[in-house]
């Protein structure tokens, strides 16, 4: 995807790490974050966008707008780190015929029905099992707290 330097999944979304660490490292102009729920929640959007770097734009978008966004090439002279929180997002990106070719798995809390695979993230079956779609698909995928981290192939916490 032009345009595009980075994509995370990490389900605190715009945070710390992502607006200090990721956003100035990377040099980002923009963060995109594409999730349904959020887009509708003014409240929301709105803390999200406090928490991005000064000079840093943000979209707060849907899947299907970040689809049309990105197919219509709205991006491409921009450095976006895109961040969403599941990777059920990122799959129905690349089913859509978005090419993305790199995934960064951050963060994913421990929730109901969840399985610890490494230290900060935790997986239900089903997003388990969308990032071994996504992995089938050629996509590199790999694990990465912050930037100075190095990158560990994802697959090594799903054996």
């Amino acid at each position: 995807m032009k345009g595009f330097v980075n994509i995370r999944i990490d389900d605190r979304l715009i945070h710390g790490q992502v607006a200090t660490r990721w956003s100035t490292g990377l040099k980002v102009n923009r963060i995109m974050v594409i999730d349904d729920e959020v887009a509708a929640d003014e409240v929301q959007k709105s803390i999200l966008r406090m928490a991005a770097p000064a000079g840093i734009s943000t979209s707060i978008i849907t899947e299907e707008k970040a689809i049309h966004n990105i197919k219509a090439g709205k991006y491409e002279s921009q450095r976006v780190l895109l961040v969403v929180k599941r990777p059920k997002v990122l799959l129905d990106l690349i089913n859509a015929g978005i090419p993305i070719d790199k995934i960064n798995v951050g963060n994913m809390s421990n929730r109901d029905e969840t399985v610890q695979v490494k230290k900060s993230v935790s997986l239900t079956a089903e997003e388990r099992h969308d990032i071994e779609v996504i992995m089938a698909q050629g996509v590199k995928v790999t694990a990465q707290m912050v930037p100075d981290d190095p990158e560990v192939d994802f697959s090594n916490f799903l054996k």
